[in-house]
């Protein structure tokens, strides 16, 4: 009788909550088509052409994965601004490699790098004091120093400077770009949302301390953390170089630019997520992000000054909603 009452009371919380969801994906889906919509007519019908449709889709792919891998970096509270260099460097094992030997070996070049580099990240939060975004800053800086070190090599250079073949980038294309995208999606969202791995990382997220003292192992898990941001950057600098085709070296610390794109889409879906599963939010946000972009595009809003502007405004404006409530300082 206990259990069955249980059951009835809880029934209605569950469906409560359901309809809840629906009745907001509905009004979501009905405001983007409105919004969508209004584009069109801005840009005289151009805006919802297929093959303007397909320049989205396209362009939010690669950002989406690096975008997954915010979630598990900020679900910790760490920051690592080093990932635009390992991507970087990543692309130029993918290219290179990918020309020397073929389609996989491209594929595993740019997946092992990205992953050492990142997991070495990583293995310095866990076992050092320095806070994350110090370390990460530093560690840029070095991945730009060895990325020039192989462009203006005698005998790097000219390998890390010539194009990915044009044969090898076929998952920078549509649809295997999205085939490429969805699997992702199944083994993330998963590995976030049903396992222990995923489970601990939101744990020491949220406390550390407590976490420790309930029997997380905070240095192991951080080293999960970084393997699995490792193969997700190792997989964006794959999917970056099919795309572009080749990767040009980034100075200055100019490679932090590389991360903006998805960190504004992380961040926006942080704020979703009360009402959205925060790895579904990622591709919904990538695709509305990126959508603007294309829309200031077909403006002619001029790139590499207006649009990196609003592109750092909206960084600012999500970051102010995301934080909201949140006490504490960032590591």
């Amino acid at each position: 009788m206990q259990q069955r009452s249980l059951t009835a009371k809880d029934t209605p919380v569950s469906m409560g909550g359901i309809k809840k969801k629906l009745l907001f994906a509905g009004i979501f889906i009905v405001t983007v088509a409105v919004i969508f919509c209004v584009f069109n007519l801005l840009t005289h019908g151009n805006f919802l052409e297929w093959m303007n449709i397909k320049i989205i889709l396209g362009n939010m792919v690669y950002p989406t994965f690096m975008a997954w891998g915010m979630c598990f970096l900020f679900a910790c509270s760490y920051n690592d601004m080093s990932w635009g260099g390992v991507v970087v460097l990543a692309s130029f094992g993918t290219g290179v490699f990918g020309n020397m030997y073929g389609f996989a070996a491209g594929l595993i070049a740019g997946v092992v790098v990205g992953t050492i580099l990142v997991f070495v990240n990583f293995c310095i939060f866990a076992f050092t004091k320095i806070p994350s975004w110090i370390a990460s800053l530093s560690l840029a800086m070095i991945y730009e120093a060895f990325a020039v070190f192989l462009f203006t090599g005698a005998s790097t250079g000219p390998l890390v400077a010539t194009p990915m073949d044009r044969d090898l980038r076929i998952l920078g294309q549509l649809p295997w770009s999205l085939l490429v995208l969805t699997a992702g999606f199944i083994i993330i969202y998963f590995v976030y949302n049903r396992t222990i791995i995923g489970f601990n990382i939101r744990a020491i997220g949220g406390n550390a301390a407590v976490s420790r003292a309930l029997g997380v192992d905070v240095k192991k898990t951080l080293l999960w953390v970084g393997l699995i941001c490792g193969l997700l950057i190792g997989v964006t600098s794959f999917l970056q170089e099919s795309y572009s085709g080749i990767t040009t070296v980034k100075t200055g610390l100019s490679s932090i630019f590389l991360i903006f794109q998805p960190l504004a889409i992380a961040l926006l879906a942080d704020i979703m997520q009360k009402k959205i599963n925060i790895i579904i939010a990622v591709p919904v946000c990538g695709f509305l992000l990126y959508a603007v972009f294309n829309l200031m595009t077909l403006l002619h809003v001029p790139s590499g000054t207006l649009q990196e502007a609003m592109l750092c405004l909206f960084i600012i404006v999500f970051a102010v909603f995301g934080q909201r409530g949140i006490k504490g300082v960032v590591k």
